[in-house]
């Protein structure tokens, strides 16, 4: 079970083999509070994992639930609420290493298990000029995902590269979910479709 609406982490999923349901959780993101973008994911993917595994008809399930944001020098970014705060940010990331942070949480709701953890990526915007980001702020694109681009769509080609786990950029840590799952006995195998 999916505690997310991100089609990137649905993505990701399925084309590792599972096949989730998703269940959006619903949690108020703007009331959740932390001191720190790390404390922030966490808890927010606590909360969505929670929110979802509470619910009756998810009885027997595991719940996965994430968070993700861009730390830039220790300023959260998440989706932009405008295109031009998503202007504003990728312009200064422009030939800048900045820090996606996600944060995890898994729920067995058979067994009131969890885990959870965090995990961080770099990420090396290129020095793409401004007619290319133009072309990219066109397609909506960077509305509807944390730090205004993302490393599977449009914006692809504006990264330099990254240092770490590529599905964590994506939205989800695939290793870190597998680990996850084993801390809470489960056999990532047994979760395939």
């Amino acid at each position: 079970m999916l505690a997310s609406a991100s089609p990137a982490r649905l993505r990701l999923l399925v084309d590792s083999g599972f096949a989730p349901e998703v269940v959006v959780s619903d949690v108020d993101e703007d009331a959740v509070e932390a001191r720190s973008i790390l404390e922030l994911v966490d808890a927010l993917a606590v909360a969505k994992a929670g929110a979802v595994a509470s619910r009756a008809e998810v009885a027997g399930a595991v719940v996965v639930g994430c968070d993700s944001m861009l730390d830039v020098d220790g300023e959260a970014h998440g989706k932009p609420t405008s295109v031009e705060q998503a202007r504003q940010r990728l312009q200064q990331l422009r030939g800048r290493t900045a820090i996606l942070r996600t944060g995890h949480c898994v729920i067995d709701t058979d067994t009131g298990k969890r885990a959870r953890d965090v995990e961080s990526t770099g990420v090396l915007f290129g020095r793409f000029d401004d007619r290319e980001l133009d072309a990219y702020l066109g397609t909506g694109e960077a509305l509807h995902v944390a730090g205004s681009f993302t490393l599977d769509g449009r914006s692809a080609p504006m990264l330099d590269g990254i240092v770490g786990n590529p599905s964590n950029v994506i939205g989800l840590s695939l290793p870190l979910l597998r680990r996850l799952l084993g801390e809470v006995d489960v056999w990532w195998p047994d979760l395939w479709a």
